[in-house]
């Protein structure tokens, strides 16, 4: 009987081993970020940019703004080590300031670059960028797309945009939602096109669950042969 108690100790272990490694974890995309995004408002939002590779540093990002749901005016939030450029591009539509004043040019386009190796994100670091925008257009969501550069030239486009089945693609879009109303709102997302998804609260991914599940056969069928191998047991008048 105490090694049927042992097996069921492995097979419990085993368990819980795979359940635990195959556990959710924030995924690491290049995410966005907003508490007071509000449509016809200026809102401070944050961009932040995690390094995925393990021997290089990111050295640049380029972050294209929605053209279709334009932006006037921007302010950037100086990041220590690092440089930017505002582009800008014709309007595409009428647009005016907070202020009331008309505009021609929209940002299109703010890049950011490492001073020297020593300031870029190295090998699991990351780095925020900040800007306050405004004012946010008439629209529920805003999409950005973000170009990342390593070191070695590696370059990691956050570009996709959503999967005809709703899923998410393999390298996102920048997604913030905006609200109609003055209430705030915290939307802290994984680079997703898929609304409310949260970079810290990330669901856990499908494989995650099928993990969960194998191990949970796999218990029960333990527990089923350790319950059968005790009747044989008794049965037989042994003892193991």
């Amino acid at each position: 009987m105490s090694r049927l108690l042992v097996r069921l100790g492995v097979v419990l272990t085993a368990s819980v081993a795979l359940i635990a490694s195959g556990g959710p974890v924030a995924v690491a995309h290049v995410t966005v970020h907003s508490d007071d995004a509000v449509q016809g408002g200026s809102a401070e939002i944050a961009f932040r940019v995690p390094n995925e590779s393990d021997t290089a540093s990111t050295v640049t990002l380029r972050l294209a703004f929605p053209m279709d749901t334009p932006i006037a005016e921007v302010a950037v939030l100086p990041t220590a080590g690092w440089t930017y450029e505002v582009t800008l591009a014709a309007a595409p539509t009428p647009l005016s300031t907070e202020d009331g004043d008309d505009v021609s040019e929209v940002v299109s386009q703010i890049e950011w670059r490492a001073a020297s190796q020593d300031t870029a994100v190295k090998p699991g670091e990351y780095q925020v960028f900040r800007i306050v925008a405004g004012p946010l257009p008439q629209t529920d969501w805003l999409t950005f797309k973000a170009v990342q550069t390593y070191s070695d030239g590696q370059v990691q486009r956050w570009i996709d945009e959503p999967l005809a089945d709703g899923s998410e693609p393999e390298h996102p879009a920048l997604t913030l939602a905006v609200d109609a109303t003055s209430a705030g709102h915290n939307h802290n997302q994984v680079a997703t096109v898929v609304p409310a998804a949260s970079s810290q609260d990330a669901s856990p991914a499908p494989g995650w669950w099928a993990a969960v599940i194998i191990a949970m056969v796999a218990l029960i069928a333990a527990l089923g042969s350790v319950v059968v191998s005790i009747r044989t047991a008794r049965g037989g008048g042994g003892d193991e």
